[in-house]
């Protein structure tokens, strides 16, 4: 989370994408901003991976292997019959996971690696 003080105020700037700008308001005058480095406001592919992996007590690989088990996957390859909402569901309802964590465990599926 990235804060920023405006005057006593301080304003909380959440997930913002690393090109996007957020316009603020004070005193009736914009503030523009643009955001920090990707890495200042939002959890990187890898310390997802981490921390879905200490939640869960399984790596990227065991879900791989779990998603082919579940017939998700052939050959290492999502089947074109699978829609990510399939997935993503199964993950948030037996790993508990949230759609964040779950959309980056689809995504190492798809072949996200970094």
């Amino acid at each position: 989370m990235l804060l920023l003080s405006c005057s006593t105020r301080l304003i909380s700037c959440q997930e913002l994408h690393p090109n996007s700008f957020a316009v603020l308001r004070n005193n009736n005058s914009l503030i523009k901003f643009a955001t920090l480095l990707e890495k200042t406001n939002s959890m990187s592919f890898q310390t997802y991976l981490k921390n879905i992996q200490e939640k869960t007590g399984k790596s990227p690989s065991d879900f791989e292997a779990l998603a082919a088990e579940k017939g998700f996957t052939e050959n290492g390859e999502i089947k074109k019959s699978v829609k990510a909402t399939e997935i993503t569901n199964w993950l948030k309802e037996d790993f508990e996971l949230g759609h964040g964590h779950a959309t980056a465990i689809y995504a190492y599926l798809k072949g996200k690696r970094e």
